[in-house]
């Protein structure tokens, strides 16, 4: 036989019901260490003759046994009877030296653990018997499943469990016949003893207890399923509802369609009338059937769902764990394998019914014949009617005349010969208005209306010529000048036709958040240039736009202008081949003099023999300030000159230019004040490195200053018969910085 503590191990429990099991793990710790104990001891006695019996009456006395001997033994061999009747025949005397063995083993046991006099007394069994381990494991287990059914514990020889001896042994029986293991295979409860020795015996089994867990666990996800279905029909029931209440207003939708059709001839119709309300409420009827018995079938399904859910949850608190695993979800499953059909039985939509009215058309026509209308009349161009790209076009029917629509024609207007040949376009309108877009800015174009009818269409109306906005123009940044007092605002058009005239707005910057507030407007500038009066040391942004019969044109793109001193800019037209402007447009450089009548391509405007060039024209009256960086080893010439002044000669040279001149010589750096080719004698001791120029134009005066110290070097007392340009020239290889918009420095004052 095997060794008596594999029926107190968790291999052994792991195959009988929760009950049994829970005793075994709880004196499992027990075991081991009596079984460990047991086996030094068992291994002794083989050693050195160890006398059992005597081992066990010591341990009967030692622990009170000697009085409940004789009904433990009296019991045993009760129960062993039992076991042997069930047992076959070839097995029975197997089964009565077991039982021998198991008497004198329990006489000898704990009372604290039935299991570990078990082990005790089996290790010597298992040491003679070895050989017979395979043939005697199921004979073991059928007999310790037996034990534990009788419900031996440590307290089996208390007198409680004498007198409830008599009761077990009646529900012995009935508990024999109960299944305590799962059959994975067959899907059923079995009893341990058909898996060992009935059809069963290779079939996959598993632990009552973690099976009814599996099944559970099965049981809640079908449960959740039926809630989804049951919250699907519930969607559907509600969709259902509103798709009642969408053929109702469907249905009321189509009635008054079909009222405001036949109201013309309400005698005529009245029979279709009815046939196809009749035919409608039919269709109806059929909707509202089908959708009927779709929503009694989710009502079903739903009450359905509801009592197997109740029935699961009755089943699912069952405490007949057999009973439960026997029909399980047999309901559930078969539940859920039908298809719930959960498409729309019917489309709430109604087919579309084509409606004969030729009869009635043929009544109209009849009474009341509808005459072509007369022809339309044009609007002139209203004055805000234009952009630069549409135009806005009316017109009006001075007549009761039936129109249906108008067809409006148009083309632009061109003074050649072929004027026919330009594209005309065709647009339909129903509005007695229409807006063209996609146009060219400042042309003008014609248009013509014709109206509509199902009789015809009308004469053109008489054309009238629009004429579009104009291109918003384009100031000229680099050519503008400015002072103290004004400034003067250039720009181009950029329409091939000419306008009428132009508008400048100045917007004034501040510290505020008003930056596009106009705070003046010149209106009626005939040509593409102003000169604008402006308050001092101030900033303001000036944007033009184009005016013409069709309206204004947008605002141009802002400039900048500041009035805190005379600003200009460099005339390329008039710069000596040799001469370069930087890309700051206030430097100019010159590399080299070795060939001054170079072959480099020249203006009618340049100078040919003086590297030279001029500044625009200062077109202002009053004071005007600015000043040049030079270099000391650079020789140069600057001052102003009349726009006539020649370009092949030297500025200072003639009577119409006026300028300073540093030349190197071998002692000193000397300085010339020229005009006409004269000059005083003016010694300069402190080499200026900025120079400050001062025009005034009332005063008659041109002066030059030292700015780095303040220090006046000349002054021309001349008329100025004409407004003056800046003129600077290199005589030697070298660079000028011009610096404009400065304001007059206080110590210029003579």
């Amino acid at each position: 036989f095997y060794h008596m503590d594999l029926y107190g191990s968790k291999e052994r429990f792991g195959i009988f019901p929760e009950e049994l099991s829970g005793r075994g793990d709880r004196s499992l710790g027990d075991t081991r260490r009596e079984s460990a104990l047991s086996s030094e001891k068992v291994q002794r006695p083989q050693e050195v003759g160890y006398d059992l019996e005597k081992e066990v009456a010591e341990l009967a006395k030692m622990y009170g046994l000697d009085e409940d001997r004789e009904k433990e033994l009296e019991l045993l061999e009760g129960r062993l009877e039992k076991v042997e009747s069930r047992w076959p025949p070839a097995r029975t005397e197997k089964a009565g030296s077991q039982g021998s063995i198991y008497n004198s083993s329990k006489s000898s046991s704990s009372v604290n653990d039935p299991s570990q006099s078990t082990k005790q007394q089996g290790l010597p069994d298992e040491v003679s018997q070895g050989e017979n381990q395979s043939k005697a494991r199921a004979d073991d287990e059928a007999e310790s499943n037996i034990w534990s059914r009788g419900g031996l514990s440590s307290g089996g020889m208390s007198d409680e469990w004498n007198s409830q001896a008599v009761s077990e042994e009646e529900e012995e029986e009935e508990e024999e016949q109960a299944a305590d293991v799962f059959c994975s295979t067959c899907k059923i409860p079995i009893r341990a003893f058909d898996k060992l020795f009935g059809e069963h015996k290779d079939h996959e089994v598993a632990q009552l207890p973690s099976a009814m867990e599996n099944e559970k666990e099965e049981i809640h996800k079908n449960m959740c399923k039926l809630e989804e279905q049951i919250a699907q029909m519930e969607n559907v029931a509600s969709h259902l509802e509103e798709i009642f209440i969408t053929v109702e207003e469907n249905f009321g939708r189509q009635e008054q369609n079909f009222e405001v059709h036949y109201n013309d001839a309400v005698q005529v119709l009245a029979q279709k009338y009815e046939e196809q309300l009749e035919a409608l409420g039919e269709e109806k009827r059929q909707k509202l059937e089908a959708l009927y018995e779709q929503l009694v079938n989710c009502g079903k399904h739903l009450d359905t769902c509801k009592e197997l859910t109740d029935e699961t949850q009755e089943l699912f608190l069952e405490n007949d764990k057999a009973e439960f695993m026997k029909v399980k979800s047999f309901n559930c499953q078969t539940f859920l394998k039908k298809e719930v059909d959960l498409e729309l039985s019917t489309l709430p939509d109604f087919e579309e019914r084509v409606i004969d009215v030729s009869e009635v058309e043929q009544l109209m026509n009849s009474i009341n014949a509808i005459p072509a209308p007369c022809a339309p009349v044009i609007n002139p161009q209203a004055p805000s009617a234009a952009t630069g790209t549409s135009l806005r076009v009316c017109w009006g029917l001075f007549s009761d005349d039936t129109v249906e629509c108008y067809q409006l024609c148009y083309k632009p207007v061109s003074n050649e010969r072929h004027s026919d040949e330009q594209a005309e376009r065709t647009l339909k309108v129903k509005e007695t208005y229409c807006t063209i877009t996609d146009l060219v800015p400042n042309t003008q174009y014609e248009f013509w209306v014709s109206a509509l009818n199902a009789s015809g269409i009308s004469p053109p109306s008489e054309r009238a010529v629009y004429v579009t906005a104009p291109s918003p123009p384009t100031i000229k940044s680099k050519k503008m000048r400015s002072c103290e007092s004004a400034a003067l605002v250039c720009w181009e058009s950029r329409d091939i036709n000419p306008v009428d005239s132009y508008t400048v707005e100045l917007s004034k910057l501040t510290d505020e958040e008003n930056d596009d507030i106009i705070t003046e407007s010149i209106v009626g500038i005939p040509s593409c240039e102003v000169l604008i009066h402006l308050q001092p040391t101030q900033k303001y942004h000036v944007c033009v736009r184009a005016q013409n019969l069709g309206g204004s044109s947008e605002r141009s793109e802002p400039v900048l202008i500041h009035t805190t001193g005379t600003c200009f800019y460099l005339n390329e037209d008039t710069a000596h081949p040799l001469l370069a402007i930087l890309d700051d447009g206030f430097t100019i450089s010159c590399d080299e003099l070795e060939n001054p009548e170079c072959d480099l391509p020249v203006y009618d405007n340049s100078f040919t023999r003086c590297i030279a060039i001029l500044g625009s024209l200062i077109p202002f009256p009053g004071k005007h300030y600015w000043e040049v960086e030079v270099e000391e080893d650079t020789e140069y010439r600057i001052g102003v000159a009349f726009e006539n002044t020649p370009r092949h000669g030297h500025l200072g040279a003639n009577n119409s230019s006026w300028c300073m001149r540093h030349i190197i010589t071998p002692s000193r750096h000397k300085y010339e004040f020229l005009h006409s080719g004269m000059t005083p004698d003016i010694r300069v001791t402190i080499t200026p490195r900025r120079i400050g120029i001062l025009l005034d134009y009332e005063n008659c005066r041109l002066s030059f200053f030292n700015a780095d110290i303040a220090q006046h070097l000349h002054t021309f007392n001349s008329h100025f018969q004409h407004y003056v340009h800046p003129c600077f020239a290199l005589e030697t290889p070298g660079i000028l910085r011009i610096h404009t918009g400065i304001a007059t420095p206080p110590w210029t004052a003579l």
